[in-house]
């Protein structure tokens, strides 16, 4: 594993500087996402997996994941491989959305996607190999946490990534393309599945992997259920609103795939109001772990005030 020795501790006083923060974590979670699949042989289906596990990205999945873990009096050791873990999974759905089958999308993170670089073949079967790797990963890799702790995330990021999460959000999501009618209640199903369920993993399985109790397990869940929510409202937002080169992707899709959105039946006004409440509502689920827990209201923040 990367050391972490020098990585910034969680605060104990309200002063915390959230961009060193990230930039630390940014840095810790990089390198240990590179070292994590070294090039071998077959070197194509390697290189096909580094080129989008590396292409950049805010990070925030891994980062909310360690954070969680050292709220819970865990260390940045212990959650680190499930941490990268979260990662390759959030990958392999980026790819896998970007195919032609799917959103049909030619940049990712400013850069052309997978199956524009290694066709859609291999890109397909990069996101399988990512999503496989990512499993073994936390069972080979994890440090110092105790066997049923890590069974527990394991089935949590199975119950996140199949057809109970983001798999049967994405199906959802596909079915509702060009169709006007679709209730809130349907849009919230799709997107607590197709981006909430893998986010509330990566806060829940830091929990689990730092000794939260079943009573702590639940307030992270209500938290990162109303994180989850406010970024993808967040990132309906940005389609309407930012230019491609601000998200290093093509911006508009939803309107031109006439996909219902939270702007769409909300407004932007409201929608923004919206996921404000959301991470307001977060926050609160998280006074009980007093100053311990700034990193994780500040990066719910974050997720609000993001620009892409």
């Amino acid at each position: 594993m990367v050391a972490a020795d020098n990585i910034q501790k969680t605060p104990e006083s309200t002063k915390f500087d959230l961009r060193a923060y990230l930039k630390e974590r940014q840095k810790l979670c990089e390198a240990a996402l590179d070292k994590a699949i070294p090039i071998r042989y077959p070197e194509k289906i390697y290189e096909a997996m580094r080129y989008s596990l590396l292409a950049g990205g805010k990070r925030v999945r891994p980062i909310l994941c360690l954070a969680t873990c050292e709220m819970m009096g865990g260390t940045i050791e212990m959650a680190l491989a499930t941490a990268c873990a979260v990662e390759m999974i959030h990958t392999m759905s980026l790819i896998h959305d970007d195919l032609p089958a799917m959103d049909n999308d030619d940049y990712r993170r400013g850069k052309l996607t997978n199956h524009k670089v290694y066709g859609e073949d291999i890109a397909i079967l990069a996101g399988d190999g990512l999503l496989a790797y990512a499993f073994e990963y936390v069972v080979t890799h994890t440090q110092n946490v105790p066997l049923e702790r890590v069974v527990q995330v394991i089935a949590h990021l199975g119950r996140a990534t199949g057809a109970t999460g983001l798999v049967g959000g994405q199906v959802l999501d596909l079915e509702s393309e060009g169709k006007t009618d679709i209730s809130l209640e349907t849009l919230s199903f799709i997107h607590s599945h197709k981006t909430g369920a893998l986010l509330e993993a990566c806060v829940v399985c830091g929990g689990i992997l730092g000794g939260a109790s079943s009573e702590d397990v639940q307030r992270l869940s209500r938290y990162s259920q109303n994180i989850g929510l406010a970024f993808q409202i967040i990132d309906d937002i940005l389609d309407i609103t930012a230019t491609d080169e601000q998200l290093g992707k093509t911006a508009g899709k939803d309107q031109k795939a006439q996909k219902v959105t939270y702007p769409s039946l909300w407004g932007l006004e409201e929608s923004k109001q919206k996921a404000q409440q959301l991470i307001e509502d977060a926050c609160a689920e998280l006074e009980p772990f007093g100053e311990k827990s700034l990193p994780l209201k500040e990066l719910a923040h974050f997720i609000t005030n993001r620009k892409h």
